[in-house]
C-alpha cells in the first residue's frame, strides 16, 4: 500500500506564513549577480535546482504561474531529478526579474542555509549548502543575516518537522554527511545560532564553541573587496554598491 503523505498543501501554506522575513538588509542577489550573468545565483537553475515536496507544489500550482516543471538539460540536472523521491519533484521559476516573494519555495526561502541537527538530534541552528561556497555572497557574510530572517527559519522548520517527521531524519542525515566532510578537509562548520549567535562545529568530533562572525572565513571571489572587483570586471559586470 501506498502511504499518504502526512504533511499537506495547507500546511506550507502556514510555513510561507510563518516564513517572509528578508535574509539581510542588503540586497544579496544584487552582490551575486554580476558574477552570474546578471541573474542571483540563488534564481538561476544552472547553479540549484529548487526541490519542493509534492503537497507543496500542489499548493504553488494554486497560488501562481509563476513556477513550473523543471526539465534537465545536462547530466548533472538529469542525475538530480533521476534520484529524487517518488514525494518530490523539481521545479524553476521565471526568474528573478518575475519573482512574486509570497509565492517563494520554502527552498528559495530558506537559501543558502538549512537546519543542523547534532548528533543528539537537537535542532540548533543554520548552516550553509557549502557547496555555494564559491558563488553565494551570503556564505561569506554571515554577519549580515537579519535577526528576523532567523527567527522566522527558526518558526518555519520546526512545524515542517512536527507536520513530516521524515523531513528531520533528511536534515539530521545531511547534517553528518556536513560532519563528515567537513573533518576530512580539516575545517569547522560556521553556524548561526536559534537565538541569533554563531558558533562552529569543531572537525573530528571536538565539540560546538562559541565563534566571532568576523572571522568566518571568506570563499571565492568574496574573500576581498578587491577580489570581488576583480572578479566582477572579468565577468563584465558593474560592481553592487
Amino acid at each position: 500500500m501506498t502511504k499518504t503523505p502526512s504533511i499537506q498543501p495547507d500546511d506550507f501554506r502556514e510555513i510561507y506564513d510563518r516564513f517572509q522575513a528578508s535574509i539581510s538588509r542588503h540586497d544579496c542577489g544584487r552582490k551575486c549577480a554580476p558574477l552570474n550573468g546578471g541573474e542571483p545565483v540563488c534564481c538561476s537553475t544552472k547553479n540549484a535546482i529548487p526541490i519542493v515536496q509534492k503537497a507543496e507544489w500542489r499548493l504553488l500550482k494554486t497560488r501562481t504561474d509563476m513556477w513550473r516543471r523543471f526539465k534537465p538539460h545536462d547530466s548533472a540536472s538529469r542525475q538530480i531529478v533521476a534520484e529524487l523521491s517518488t514525494d518530490c519533484a523539481a521545479i524553476e521559476c521565471r526568474g528573478a526579474r518575475h519573482c512574486e516573494r509570497d509565492n517563494r519555495s520554502l527552498a528559495c526561502r530558506a537559501f543558502p542555509f538549512c537546519p543542523y541537527i547534532t548528533r543528539e538530534g537537537d535542532f540548533i541552528g543554520l548552516a550553509c549548502y557549502w557547496t555555494f561556497e564559491d558563488r553565494c555572497w551570503v556564505i561569506s557574510n554571515l554577519q549580515e543575516v537579519d535577526a528576523d530572517f532567523v527567527r522566522d527559519f527558526v518558526a518555519a522548520y520546526e512545524y515542517l518537522f512536527e507536520k513530516d517527521p521524515e523531513e528531520f531524519k533528511t536534515f539530521r542525515d545531511y547534517s553528518a554527511t556536513m560532519r563528515r566532510t567537513f573533518s576530512r578537509q580539516g575545517r569547522y562548520i560556521p553556524l548561526i545560532g536559534r537565538d541569533g549567535g554563531y558558533s562552529k562545529v569543531l572537525p573530528h568530533g571536538r565539540g560546538i564553541v562559541k565563534a566571532d562572525p568576523a572571522k568566518f572565513p571568506k570563499h571565492g571571489p568574496y574573500k576581498s573587496e578587491r577580489a570581488y572587483e576583480r572578479a566582477v570586471k572579468e565577468a563584465g559586470g558593474t560592481v553592487a554598491d
